[in-house]
């Protein structure tokens, strides 16, 4: 499924800042925003804690839930985000921009991403907003997948798991005998 690259881009930028295991430093940050294409991502220590803090916040989008819950999730991060869409022209060719003009960085990255995932919820489907299945990841991701039935962050982890479940039912079935 391909997203449009302010939408589906930035709903991948908030599973990336969900699955962030400790508070980074700026410089940390920068190559991650970078990766997301976000332009202004140098962020002060400060701006660097309010996009730590909303990438906590920013977990209760994905995953199993029920439609109504995260839909209020994302309305509430919307809300808090504060930023008004606008149209720009910088390119040749009218998109919408999510944060004010000469926005800091984090107020930025707080904008996009709340868009990115209200986005993917109205235009794909919401239970595209994963976790992963496999019980020691649970990292989040964004289901890029035609049919919409990813149930791992990687391949990786949905091999580990099978092999796992294999493994499981060897031990069950206990020896063959020989």
């Amino acid at each position: 499924m391909q997203f449009d690259p302010y939408g589906g881009e930035a709903a991948r930028l908030a599973a990336d800042l969900v699955n962030l295991t400790e508070a980074p430093e700026p410089a940390e940050l920068e190559p991650l925003l970078a990766a997301h294409g976000v332009v202004n991502r140098e962020l002060t220590a400060a701006q660097t804690e309010t996009v730590w803090t909303w990438s906590r916040r920013l977990a209760a989008c994905f995953g199993r839930r029920d439609l109504d819950e995260r839909c209020d999730a994302v309305n509430s991060l919307l809300a808090d985000a504060s930023s008004s869409p606008r149209i720009s022209l910088h390119d040749g060719r009218p998109h919408l921009h999510y944060s004010a003009t000469g926005a800091d960085p984090a107020a930025h990255v707080r904008a996009i991403t709340a868009a990115g995932l209200a986005y993917v919820i109205c235009s794909a489907d919401a239970d595209r907003l994963g976790r992963c299945a496999r019980r020691e990841c649970a990292l989040a991701f964004v289901d890029t997948s035609r049919n919409g039935r990813r149930a791992y962050c990687s391949v990786r982890c949905a091999n580990n798991d099978a092999v796992a479940r294999h493994r499981a039912r060897l031990r069950r079935a206990g020896p063959t005998g020989g």
